[in-house]
């Protein structure tokens, strides 16, 4: 029988508490009852005065509002406070009753520049300290990576710079004409229109954005073109998945660089040195295999394959000798140590041992007299990372560097999907850090609500990861050997 409802009659006033319709298993409410943000006024306290200005927005409120928006996704201070003026939980989660007034969006802003990176670096940091006393970080493995953030400019913001600085390096006086010749008053020395009329100095073209200086072009791939980025340097703990250190750099900036500043970060941070170090072949150089050598690191790093010029013999003919540091060539010569690069010392035989030498041919570039090669720092623990290699990793590194791939890459795409780091949100380095941070912290939340906090020992959700990772690493090799039956048999 069809019956037509009445028209519906708006409450005015609903009894019980606020809490009562949020369910139970919503984010918001298990991250609630996972930390107290009461520390977060210790840590801005010397950023406000308490006797002169006006009454400022709550610190833990304007915490709570900006983990709310990385939590689900919202970077943009706008649409967090339009979602936030109509989505109970957020009221409930940051302290604000259905009748009570919100700040306006650009507080959010203020506040961020008034905190500054520093204290964002120690609220992440405070949410690292929760994982670990909830017994989620290990410490002993840690997966470290990089990933490229694209800025916040358009293609139209990028210039190509012929900047003055490099003319100032490369003077033209020498091949240019004079400023008499060239008719440039003297007052106008250092502007554009010099630097057009004399020559062209040396040097790659960089193109930078008018909008955000700060990014750099850069790409992840060689099929991909160049992109204003920004560059995040990650680690991951083996044990739960928790991002215990996050850097934000230039794009531009080698990932091999910043290695040895994470573990220091970390140790810094955990109290303790990790035992076992993953990484990428962009992390592959032997100043690194060096430095975890020294300090007892095991170094789970495949080594990048050595590249053979064009026409030349390559370096693994030549034999190393670090005590006496020399170098012999196939053809039993001796190449001695003459000077000093950014990354190692070029090593160079006479031109009287190439001439005379049977291997000239294969050896020797025909624009040069004699051979030089290059020995980059930490050679000889390069050299034993590349014969290990060869000799093939045992089944703990295969398994660890399985794990890499899935932790530190799950978690960068896990940030971008869901935690608001596909894109820069504001411009600046300073902002993307504070970005990438509170990313970070909603993160290792999520990881920290999902196992349940306020237990003590292991979290049962860490057991089951572990044993999902267990039977992944049983299968994986399995089924490889299942499809290499299968194709010997077809």
């Amino acid at each position: 029988m069809f019956r037509k409802r009445p028209a519906v009659q708006e409450s005015l006033f609903i009894p019980g508490k606020l809490s009562d319709f949020i369910p139970d298993d919503h984010i918001l409410k298990r991250v609630d009852r996972a930390v107290a943000f009461s520390w977060v006024d210790e840590i801005v306290k010397d950023a406000y005065d308490e006797c002169r200005g006006r009454p400022c927005v709550e610190p833990e409120r304007a915490l709570r509002l900006m983990v709310c928006g990385f939590l689900h996704g919202i970077t943009q201070d706008r649409k967090l406070m339009r979602e936030a003026q109509v989505n109970m939980a957020y009221r409930w989660f940051c302290g604000y009753e259905l009748d009570e007034s919100l700040p306006d969006h650009s507080s959010l802003t203020r506040i961020r520049q008034r905190w500054g990176v520093t204290r964002f670096r120690k609220i992440f940091e405070k949410v690292v300290s929760a994982c670990v006393e909830a017994g989620l970080v290990g410490g002993d493995v840690l997966h470290c990576d990089g990933s490229l953030i694209r800025a916040d400019v358009s293609w139209g913001s990028l210039v190509t710079t012929y900047v003055e600085k490099v003319a100032e390096e490369n003077p033209g006086t020498e091949d240019s004409k004079s400023e008499e010749d060239s008719g440039v008053d003297e007052n106008r020395k250092g502007s554009p229109e010099l630097i057009v009329k004399a020559k062209k100095p040396k040097g790659t073209v960089k193109k930078v954005s008018r909008t955000d200086p700060e990014c750099s072009m850069a790409t992840s791939s060689q099929k991909q073109r160049l992109e204003p980025t920004y560059k995040q340097h990650t680690c991951v703990d083996d044990r739960a998945g928790v991002i215990v250190d996050v850097e934000v750099t230039t794009g531009e900036v080698s990932e091999s660089c910043e290695l040895m500043n994470q573990i220091d970060r970390v140790t810094n941070t955990l109290g303790k040195q990790p035992d076992t170090v993953t990484a990428d072949k962009g992390y592959a150089s032997g100043t690194n295999y060096e430095e975890l050598e020294v300090r007892g690191i095991t170094a789970v790093i495949p080594p990048q394959k050595q590249r053979r010029p064009a026409g030349n013999m390559p370096l693994r003919r030549f034999s190393y000798d670090s005590v006496k540091n020399i170098v012999r060539c196939p053809g039993g010569k001796i190449l001695t140590c003459r000077n000093r690069t950014t990354y190692g010392w070029f090593y160079r035989a006479t031109s009287s041992d190439c001439g005379s030498c049977r291997l000239k041919n294969g050896c020797v570039p025909e624009s040069a007299k004699s051979r030089s090669i290059l020995i980059v720092d930490g050679f000889c623990s390069l050299l034993r990372a590349r014969r290990e290699k060869v000799r093939g990793w045992d089944d703990q590194k295969v398994k660890l560097y399985n794990r890499h791939r899935n932790q530190v890459e799950g978690a960068h795409g896990e940030q971008k999907t869901e935690h608001g780091l596909r894109r820069a949100a504001r411009r600046g380095l300073w902002n993307v850090q504070i970005q990438s941070y509170l990313s970070a912290a909603a993160l290792d939340l999520k990881r920290l609500a999902h196992h349940g906090t306020k237990t003590t020992g292991r979290p049962l959700g860490s057991i089951y990861r572990l044993l999902h990772c267990h039977l992944r690493d049983i299968w994986r090799p399995w089924r490889k050997s299942y499809r290499t039956s299968l194709r010997s048999a077809w």
